[in-house]
This record gives structure tokens, C-alpha cells and sequence, in this order.
């Protein structure tokens, strides 16, 4: 009967252990799996996707423009880059953006907005940045901008040119194939002189104090900083932008 007791105890503990030991294995699995499932939560959120899936807050990824009217919802959607030629971030902004045109959504308009503030740099002149303006749209009115725009921005970066003197950007011009007389000509225009004029009371309305930098239905203003990087910069117009197109 002694015997019989021990066999009944052990048969009892060993049934005890095989019990806890699938449910100690059964706690463990459904651990690992919680954890998988909240890292790809995690990663899902932190990955943006086109047309703004990920929620973007207000304060921290971009900020409104004071005193602007709130856009209705449209079948398109301005954003538009403020940027100079002389920088640097923003010449490495330009093949992010290029590669971005080709997915945006079909009711965005990207548009450029060249920045302009006087230089303080000994040697530089004050207006160096409305000349570079000038150019911008001197290009645009020529319907040229495709080619000239790259070529503006690795002559300033690539060859240190300053283009502020007419004959430094009329023989540049005329290096593309184009006539660089008729290019000055188009930038000493009216026309051209009155976008530049527009451009700057943008800047001013902006609130633009550096490049490059996005507005979005001319209410939204993003910048590197409250974005957090150049790509994410055009992840948040895309959410920004479709918000608009939406009416939200």
C-alpha cells in the first residue's frame, strides 16, 4: 500500500510538471507573440505611406501660417518649395523632390519659391538672392525651367560660380544651347521683376527665416527641422495635402 502511495505521488507530481511545463511553453509563445505583433505596430506607424496614412500633429511636424485662411477642398493642391540656389540643403533637397514627382498624388502643384534676403557675407552682394530669383522665373518664362534649374544649382555647387554678373549667366545659359542675350533680356523684364516681387511678399506672409522649406495650400509650413528630415518633409505635404484635397 506504501508503495502503491509513492507510485500514486509521483505519478501525480509527474502529471503536475507536464502540466506547468506546457503552460510555462504556452505563456512563453504567447509573450513572443504580443511583442511581434507591437513591433511591426511600431514599425508600421513609423513608416510613412503616400496620401498621409500616418497622422501627422500639428506643433510638431508642421506649423499654420498665421493669419491665413484655412483652404477649401479643391481638385488641386499647391505646395510649394522656398529655396535658394546658394544652398546647400537644398541642392540636396533636388533629387529627393525629383524622385517624389514622380508618386505624388495627380492634385498636387509643386511650384518653387525662390527665398531672398540680403547677403551680409564681405564680398557678396546685398541682392545676390534677387538675381537668383530672377533667374528662376526668367527660366520659367522661357518654359526652360526642366533644363535650367539643375544647371543653376551645380553652377553654384559644383563650379563655385555666384551668378551675379550678366556675363557669368549669359555664357552659362548660352552653354545649354540657348540664347543667353534673350535669357538676361527675359530677366530684366517686368514680368519677371513682378513674380519676384510676388515671391517675396509669399516669403514675407511665410514667415520663411530659412530653405528649404515647404508650404502646402499656402496655410501649412514645414521645415526640416519640425519634420524631421528632407524626406519626411514631403511625407508630411503629402498628408497635409490630401487633408486639403479631402475637405478635413
Amino acid at each position: 500500500m506504501i508503495f502503491d502511495k509513492y507510485l500514486m505521488l509521483d505519478s501525480a507530481k509527474a502529471t503536475y510538471q507536464r502540466v506547468y511545463s506546457f503552460a510555462d511553453v504556452a505563456l512563453r509563445f504567447a509573450a513572443v507573440a504580443l511583442l511581434s505583433c507591437l513591433a511591426l505596430s511600431v514599425l508600421a506607424a513609423d513608416k510613412p505611406a503616400k496620401g498621409g496614412s500616418k497622422n501627422y500633429v500639428e506643433g510638431k511636424h508642421y506649423t499654420l501660417v498665421r493669419g491665413a485662411s484655412k483652404p477649401t477642398a479643391g481638385t488641386k493642391v499647391v505646395v510649394e518649395e522656398v529655396f535658394w540656389y546658394g544652398c546647400g540643403h537644398c541642392y540636396s533637397f533636388e533629387p529627393i523632390i525629383k524622385e517624389w514627382k514622380k508618386t505624388k498624388a495627380d492634385y498636387i502643384d509643386f511650384r518653387g519659391s525662390p527665398a531672398m534676403w540680403e547677403q551680409r557675407r564681405p564680398g557678396l552682394p546685398k541682392d545676390m538672392m534677387w538675381t537668383h530669383a530672377k533667374l528662376y522665373y526668367a527660366a520659367s518664362a522661357m518654359q526652360e525651367l526642366g533644363k535650367l534649374h539643375p544647371v543653376f544649382f551645380d553652377a553654384m555647387h559644383k563650379q563655385n560660380k555666384r551668378l551675379v554678373k550678366i556675363e557669368e549667366i549669359e555664357q552659362l545659359v548660352s552653354s545649354t544651347g540657348l540664347d543667353g542675350k534673350n535669357f538676361i533680356g527675359v530677366m530684366e523684364s517686368f514680368a519677371v521683376r513682378s513674380q519676384v516681387e510676388q515671391s517675396l511678399k509669399r516669403q514675407r506672409k511665410y514667415r520663411i527665416t530659412g530653405t528649404p522649406e515647404l508650404i502646402v495650400g499656402g496655410y501649412y509650413h514645414i521645415s526640416g527641422r519640425t519634420a524631421g528630415s528632407q524626406k519626411e518633409m514631403l511625407a508630411v505635404a503629402d498628408y497635409l495635402a490630401k487633408k486639403i484635397h479631402d475637405g478635413k
